[in-house]
């Protein structure tokens, strides 16, 4: 097949919605029923076996949230959230993510450290007020090894700044996310740690950590500061293992052109208009998440100063992002 050089048309949203969507459905139980499993005979298995199947059940997770935030799999928002309750990684409450992610959609200030919650980069005033020591750590973030081991750890500490003054305020939003918030993150470890005995310490560190880490290897190359916002969203050609993990994420830009399409529809669409979103996104394409870490393992991708905002005195400070 060839594929087309138009670009689709935006279908709305509703169309797109089934009224069940049983892949994402089928994902559901392959999630939580791996995770019940795993935990269960947590105390039988080997640590090497643990860390690598419970990093990717919580990222599958963090990638069905995503789903879930869209509209997907029903049409009943409150629905979507229900199947999500549970917080396996326990950092980030549903809602601020939910917020967050869809002010990030705004493509017109994609990238912006201002106004997207969800930009890597910073403002030139900001980086000027960074010791010595955290401008080395920011820098080593912008490469794959530094995203993946300090890049868990700035994430909640960045989320902690950012809601705390929030909740001594009072902020109604954010009272009510953590509200809700609580009692996930209190069924997930009611299960761990008294049901199944895992000790705190052991599920961060073989469950939590490394699943946010490999959710932040999809989003290490999702988007780049360019003048155009069409070029700024990726599309990674991942094979099925990562593309099924991340729920198709990785063709970011279809994404981000057309968020209520489903994951299970992303592929298809993709293979129909490849030639076309290569185009629009000025061929900001690479061929797998393996030629990400051969070329950026230890080499940042990007600057850390976003460069519309390298002049110190034009700018306001701008608060720490989450991921």
């Amino acid at each position: 097949m060839t594929a087309s050089a138009t670009l689709p048309e935006r279908a709305s949203p509703h169309a797109l919605r089934r009224p069940l969507e049983w892949p994402t459905l089928l994902v559901t139980v392959a999630i939580y029923g791996g995770f019940i499993l795993l935990t269960w005979f947590y105390h039988a298995l080997p640590w090497w076996l643990v860390l690598p199947a419970g990093a990717w059940l919580l990222a599958w997770h963090g990638s069905l949230q995503h789903e879930a935030m869209h509209g997907h799999p029903t049409r009943r928002r409150w629905l979507n959230e229900l199947f999500v309750l549970p917080n396996l990684w326990l950092w980030m409450p549903y809602r601020i993510y939910r917020d967050t992610h869809l002010a990030h959609h705004r493509d017109e200030r994609l990238t912006d450290p201002l106004d997207d919650p969800e930009s890597f980069y910073m403002t030139a005033a900001d980086w000027q007020r960074l010791s010595p020591v955290m401008r080395f750590v920011m820098r080593v973030r912008n490469t794959v090894a530094g995203r993946l081991l300090l890049g868990p750890a700035i994430a909640v500490i960045a989320l902690l700044r950012q809601e705390i003054p929030r909740l001594m305020r009072g902020e109604r939003r954010a009272v009510k996310a953590w509200a809700l918030h609580v009692p996930a993150v209190a069924l997930v470890l009611f299960w761990v740690v008294a049901v199944c005995g895992i000790p705190l310490i052991e599920y961060l560190a073989l469950f939590v950590y490394p699943g946010i880490s490999l959710t932040l290897l999809r989003s290490f190359a999702e988007h780049r500061a360019e003048e155009d916002p069409e070029n700024r969203s990726v599309v990674v050609e991942a094979s099925w293992p990562l593309a099924l993990l991340f729920l198709n994420n990785n063709l970011h830009w279809l994404h981000h052109h057309e968020p209520g399409i489903p994951w299970y529809a992303l592929p298809q669409r993709y293979r129909e208009h490849r030639d076309a979103v290569l185009a629009a996104n000025g061929n900001y394409r690479f061929r797998g998440y393996c030629e990400i870490l051969s070329s950026y393992l230890f080499t940042a991708k990007e600057p850390v100063v976003h460069p519309e905002y390298r002049d110190a005195q034009a700018e306001v400070p701008s608060t720490q992002r989450s991921v």
